[in-house]
């Protein structure tokens, strides 16, 4: 029985049992954890360990199999955990696009499009494969849990991806694209998955509809997502500069812009994912073709206290604020849903288990499965057989993961497979946060060290 309380306040009633409110605890959890981050974060950089296996840990000694102080049901909350996610990887697939400053045109674009395309649908085909005569899934349900496991993940893979904007690096650009795209290219392949399990949500994504509805539902999103994002930025621009109107609450402008971009690719029936990178992207190629070669650092300059609304209206600088100052909240609440994602993760891991299923694909996907994706999304680039090796293994899942498993939970199919199908993801995810948290930064930056070897001799 929970425990009654006055409103706004902690005061039990006289006559409520004694025991700790579950939202109490919440309050606790988090304001403690936020409370370390903060205090600690710069400690934690250090560390050859990524932030998420701390919160995985944490989560996981706090639900069912640890301290018992919480617990989620997957099954009865599948709802508001994808709504949850969802916004997750929505701000998180902005920040993705607002960070890879490079012309639309440029060829470095083809490494992260091969992977999050073809590098995604052989994904999907071996593991699909190896879930059905390795694990014994129906053909539905391999084809669901292919899809739900193929996307790597934008929340997670912060290590490897690109930190400062206009990075070039081969690495870093191709995981980071391939991060923003995949998420959105693997929902016709859920939605295949889900149909074959006989849920109506996935009509229109079988037989000869699907080869019109899918490439329309890509085209729908990216091109919906372009055009707001540019129009966005330049209407805010426009305004700051010719009107001195419109300063300031970028933050509101980037929430907006979000939204806006999924809502209306939905409407449009496209896939709302792809619109939110798209947008993010198209805002930074916005400022990059108003600001040129130059570093937007460079651009912007100091800035004295009081002088920003002089900054935001100037034409040369303003579009670098503007672009900079978006990312830089972006990030802030990139921190933020990494924590609640991967807490939420470890509760549920906790109560459902460590599944023996899940050791199994984790191992064929990281080991066996991306190596060999990559390498067929990747034949014929130029990339190093150094770079080609730390894509290979950099294949992240996460959050996407995540959000796809609480997606598929929503609809009517067989509960026998729903319950098989959480451990075993959760599984997955969770062997992906730790194995590649802890190689992340070691790997990196032998990596870095090795390439400045190479540039001195």
């Amino acid at each position: 029985m929970p425990r009654a309380t006055h409103p706004g306040c902690g005061i039990p009633h006289r006559d409520a049992e004694p025991q700790i409110d579950i939202v109490i605890v919440w309050y606790l959890i988090i304001g403690a954890l936020l409370i370390l981050m903060g205090l600690a974060g710069s400690v934690l950089k250090r560390l050859p360990l990524s932030p998420a296996i701390l919160y995985l840990v944490i989560g996981f000694l706090l639900g069912p199999s640890g301290l018992r102080l919480v617990a989620l049901d997957p099954y009865r909350d599948a709802h508001w955990l994808t709504r949850l996610s969802e916004i997750a990887l929505l701000i998180s697939l902005f920040a993705v696009g607002l960070r890879l400053r490079v012309a639309t045109n440029d060829r470095i674009w083809r490494l992260p499009v091969r992977l999050g395309v073809l590098g995604m649908l052989a994904t999907i085909a071996l593991l699909a494969c190896a879930s059905f005569f390795l694990v014994g899934l129906a053909l539905g349900a391999a084809i669901l849990l292919a899809a739900i496991l193929a996307p790597t993940d934008p929340v997670l893979a912060s290590d490897v991806q690109i930190q400062d904007v206009g990075d070039r690096d081969r690495i870093r650009f191709s995981l980071s694209g391939e991060g923003g795209l995949n998420d959105g290219t693997a929902y016709p392949f859920v939605m295949l998955g889900l149909y074959l399990l006989g849920a109506p949500a996935g009509v229109g994504f079988d037989g000869s509809a699907a080869f019109v509805v899918v490439p329309w539902s890509i085209a729908a999103g990216l091109g919906s997502g372009w055009l707001l994002g540019r129009s966005v930025m330049r209407i805010a621009l426009y305004l700051r500069q010719h009107h001195h109107q419109a300063l300031g609450m970028e933050e509101f402008l980037m929430l907006g812009l979000i939204a806006l971009a999924y809502g209306i690719a939905h409407l449009l029936h496209g896939i709302g994912f792809l619109a939110v990178f798209a947008a993010g992207v198209a805002l930074r190629r916005t400022e990059h073709e108003a600001s040129g070669a130059s570093a937007p650092d460079a651009v912007i300059g100091a800035v004295k206290p009081g002088h920003a609304a002089e900054l935001a209206i100037d034409p040369s600088r303003g579009p670098a604020y503007m672009a900079e100052t978006v990312l830089g909240f972006n990030r802030q609440l990139e921190h933020i849903a990494e924590l609640a994602m991967v807490l939420l993760l470890g509760i549920m891991l906790s109560g459902s288990g460590i599944s023996f299923e899940g050791l199994l694909i984790a191992a064929l996907l990281l080991l066996v499965i991306r190596p060999l994706a990559s390498a067929f999304a990747l034949a014929g680039e130029w990339v190093s057989p150094v770079q080609r090796w730390l894509v290979a293994w950099f294949g992240i899942r996460g959050i996407g993961s995540f959000y796809y498993l609480m997606f598929a939970l929503q609809f009517h199919w067989q509960d026998d497979l729903k319950r098989r199908f959480v451990p075993l993801v959760l599984t997955v995810v969770a062997v992906s946060v730790l194995v590649h948290g802890i190689t992340a930064t070691p790997l990196m930056e032998a990596y870095y060290r090795r390439r400045r070897r190479k540039e001195r001799g």
